[in-house]
């Protein structure tokens, strides 16, 4: 399974979510690589179709079922509901898809 992290420096959020990840992979014996990617600048963002940070990304996948339809993409913070940080739950269905279970 490939775990990508994309993120720019500075953003509060990122490392919470990296924590927040593992500790939800551990919980469900999986053992995780995450490739970080940091975001340096808005042509970074266009190029790399960068929703805000922290992004998640299972298998080339946005955690996030409707980020497919948006394209605004661009170097700042990114909300999940009310919070800088996914769910659990919104994890943990990337989890479970990106295994093929």
């Amino acid at each position: 399974m490939r775990i990508q992290l994309l993120y720019f420096a500075g953003c509060p959020h990122y490392a919470p979510t990296l924590e927040l990840l593992r500790r939800t992979a551990a919980e469900r014996g999986q053992e995780l690589n995450v490739e970080l990617i940091e975001v340096r600048n808005n042509e970074d963002a266009r190029r790399l179709r960068f929703l805000g940070s922290p992004t998640l990304r299972v298998n080339g996948v946005d955690i996030e079922p409707t980020a497919v339809t948006r394209n605004d993409f661009a170097l700042a913070c990114r909300v999940y509901g009310a919070s800088g940080t996914p769910s659990r739950e919104l994890i943990e269905a990337a989890l479970t898809r990106g295994n093929g279970s």
